[in-house]
């Protein structure tokens, strides 16, 4: 790569048309000659080499200028990331051995925050140069944090940001600013306060609006492109930087409940912006903006040749690299990345951790209460006064893009989170008629379980058992009828309601669990959500019928296996084949304590099995009990296998449940057998509607309704965390951490 050299750039500095470096200030960089450049030269760089030395950098001296002009794009990868940590950590090592005696952190912070009170105070200026700088400063500020961030603890930390400036050759400054409050919080200020596109329409800010306007006249290409591509640059590096912030959880096995960081989030100036962040934040994820394009220039050259930014447009630039560039012009993107919007992917990482904070010991999480709290925009009632973090956001712009996101980790938890926490959302999405844009893409999730982490499998269950808790949704369901489901390859499926089609994909991730993974919970959460449905199942497919008894078959030979080894190993503890032994109907868990662990796996694993055949005939009670008549394809395919209920008749387990079905069995049979013998499909369901009707209803014992609520367990926190920063680690747009390094959770975990 060849680049423009920094000891061959001469340099001008302009500030108001004076040579000196107050003020607004322009570099006008004239191109002397060219060498070679790569990334292996970035720890021999000058101005690197003085960050990092032994000498203390005043906050106004030039030095910062140079430091801060450089042009490249923004790493778009963690591989970018991981190359670019690689080749300065030799840097990074030095400041954090000689930051305590120079306090040059604090130095460059204080200069980034310099930048944005000049980015707020635009309207005053003629120069608009620091924008660029904010950003370079704020992104050389999130590199040398996260290394930081890895190899101290918060308390060591907060002594680099602590460092007091020497006022004499023994005498300490009386002042000392929390610069970890003010950087938080300044953060903040530019995630909610930029906007992204036509920042005029979107703000009230005196500030933009005048900006706006100067653009407009300066630059053909509009504020869009003019402004667009440097604020949705500084947005996502300040997402970056909060998220880089947060990080110090990764770095411990035990759940932080108590945090500075934390603390500063959740107290003090910080706390007024949380409902505002937070709903950025999911406009952010709602808008999906794509990012501009690499190796773009931010603000364009005027025709005249001439003009406040020149320098910028040509490529030439000087400082920390040159025109030192990461994935960006030359290197093509992945298609993937060209296909996502790195802000929108960034900003809901961030809501999910901050979602998934500890409360404080005297405070709950706000960012928690403020997603639990927010309404539509329709709303017009009354915000209630117990919680100040509540605002409006347009829920048809939400759901949108909850439906359109589905196939990510992170817009599955967000869904969950909304379904679980805020009845407003969940009010709403129940009350949706398009509820299918929103389940499909949740089945899809399921019927691709060999695909997919279990965290993930786990999340798109407890939508649907959260979904099936309401009647209106188990019925509406029904209702709905979809045509040609590709996806979907055991069977071609040309018209199904989204009802069976949710039974279809359910019962395949049961038996899918059954031969593969073997996960109890997983077992549980599917049926749950089976009998959540199973009084409203209305006219189901005969290939969902098929698959219910399907699964009852599939379950009766697992029965059947299961007793046989662990009939053979009590026989084997007794000693003798002739030795009587005790009817498996009454055996006891407690009766097996003396056995070997194999036994008593064998018996552990029969009483298991035996739950889950229960559970699986309440479901088809449920079924014939409420809605016999709505549903000849399960009552053909229960005759079509009535043997199979045979062996259950008399168990004591099942003796109760089985009363209705085998009722069932033996009146519809006679009703066939009284038709004659050779019946084809059509008439043998006739006449099962027919019978269906003339069946006494007070003849089928009534049980108490299947409901099953979804509740979290104690402490979700354990499971959430981790989970949040698995995605963290695997998605976040170019971050990068050593995993040898990461604490929290093993690399395979999800």
């Amino acid at each position: 790569m060849v680049t423009e050299g920094i000891e061959d750039m001469q340099i001008s500095c302009v500030a108001n048309g004076n040579e000196n470096l107050e003020g607004p200030f322009i570099c006008q960089i004239k191109k002397m000659g060219a060498n070679s450049s790569s990334i292996s030269e970035l720890p021999e760089n000058e101005y690197l080499q003085k960050l990092s030395g032994s000498e203390p950098i005043s906050e106004n001296d030039p030095f910062w200028n140079q430091l801060l002009s450089f042009s490249f794009t923004t790493p778009t990868n963690s591989a970018d990331l991981k190359l670019l940590e690689e080749a300065t950590i030799s840097v990074c090592k030095s400041l954090v051995e000689k930051n305590p005696r120079t306090g040059n952190l604090g130095s460059l912070i204080k200069v980034f925050l310099s930048r944005t009170k000049e980015l707020k105070i635009s309207a005053e200026c003629q120069n608009h140069l620091f924008i660029w700088q904010a950003h370079n400063a704020l992104f050389i500020i999130c590199c040398l944090l996260k290394v930081f961030i890895s190899r101290m603890s918060e308390e060591e930390l907060q002594l680099h940001f602590t460092y007091e400036e020497k006022a004499g050759p023994s005498s300490y400054g009386t002042e000392c600013e929390d610069l970890i409050e003010e950087l938080l919080c300044c953060l903040i200020q530019l995630i909610v306060e930029i906007p992204l596109l036509y920042p005029c329409q979107h703000t009230d800010s005196n500030w933009w609006k005048w900006l706006c306007s100067w653009y407009r006249g300066r630059y053909s290409g509009g504020v869009t492109s003019a402004l667009g591509d440097i604020t949705y640059s500084i947005s996502l590096e300040a997402v970056t930087t909060l998220i880089v912030f947060l990080s110090c959880q990764l770095f411990h096995k035990e759940i932080l409940r108590e945090s500075i960081i934390h603390r500063y989030l959740m107290h003090g100036r910080c706390l007024p912006y949380t409902s505002r962040l937070v709903k950025t934040l999911l406009y952010n994820f709602i808008r999906q903006e794509r990012s501009p394009p690499p190796g773009t220039h931010v603000f364009q050259q005027q025709t005249d040749g001439g003009g406040l930014l020149y320098g910028i447009a040509s490529g030439v630039a000087t400082g920390l690299w040159t025109v030192f560039t990461l994935g960006g012009v030359g290197s093509k993107a992945s298609a993937q990345l060209e296909q996502c919007s790195p802000l929108a992917s960034q900003s809901l990482l961030l809501l999910l951790v901050l979602a998934n904070l500890t409360d404080a010991p005297d405070i709950p999480n706000p960012y928690r209460q403020a997603i639990m709290s927010f309404k539509n925009t329709q709303d017009n009632t009354a915000f209630s006064s117990s919680n100040p973090h509540a605002f409006q956001i347009n829920f048809n712009s939400l759901y949108t893009a909850l439906c359109e996101q589905q196939k990510s980790d992170q817009a599955t938890l967000l869904l969950y989170m909304l379904l679980h926490q805020n009845s407003n959302m969940r009010t709403y999405v129940l009350a949706r008629t398009d509820i299918e844009n929103l389940v499909l893409p949740i089945l899809e999730i399921l019927y691709h379980v060999e695909e997919r982490n279990s965290h993930h499998v786990y999340m798109a269950l407890i939508i649907l058992l959260i979904l099936t808790e309401d009647d209106g949704f188990n019925r509406s369901i029904h209702e709905v009828i979809l045509k040609n489901i590709t996806w979907y390859a055991e069977r071609v499926l040309t018209e199904i309601s989204l009802g069976s089609l949710l039974i279809l994909v359910v019962i395949r991730t049961i038996q899918y669990n059954m031969t593969r993974t073997r996960d109890k919970y997983l077992h549980t959460n599917c049926l749950a959500a089976l009998a959540n449905m199973s009084a409203q199942f209305r006219s189901l497919h005969q290939y969902a019928a098929q698959r219910i008894i399907s699964l009852f078959s599939l379950l009766s030979k697992k029965h059947n296996k299961v007793l046989e080894q662990a009939t053979q190993s009590l026989r084997g503890s007794l000693g003798s084949n002739d030795s009587p032994l005790p009817d498996y109907h009454f055996w006891e868990m407690s009766d097996c304590l003396h056995f070997s662990e194999t036994k008593l796996r064998h018996a552990q694993d029969l009483n298991v099995i035996e739950e889950v055949i229960r559970m699986m005939l309440e479901i088809i009670n449920s079924c014939l009990t409420n809605s016999l008549h709505h549903n000849p394809n399960l009552v053909y395919a229960l005759l079509y296998k009535r043997d199979l209920f045979e062996q259950f008749r008399t168990h004591p387990s099942f003796q109760d449940i089985m009363q209705n079905i085998d009722l069932v069995i033996s009146f519809f049979s006679s009703r066939l057998e009284q038709a004659g013998a050779e019946l084809s499909v059509e008439r043998v369901l006739e006449i099962i509607k027919q019978g269906a009707v003339a069946l006494p209803k007070d003849r089928l014992r009534k049980f108490p309704e299947l409901k099953f609520k979804y509740v979290e367990e104690e402490q979700p926190e354990e499971f959430f965390i981790p989970y949040v920063w698995s995605l963290v680690y695997n998605s976040a747009v170019a971050l990068y951490w050593n995993p040898r390094d990461i604490q929290l959770f093993t690399m395979d975990s999800g």
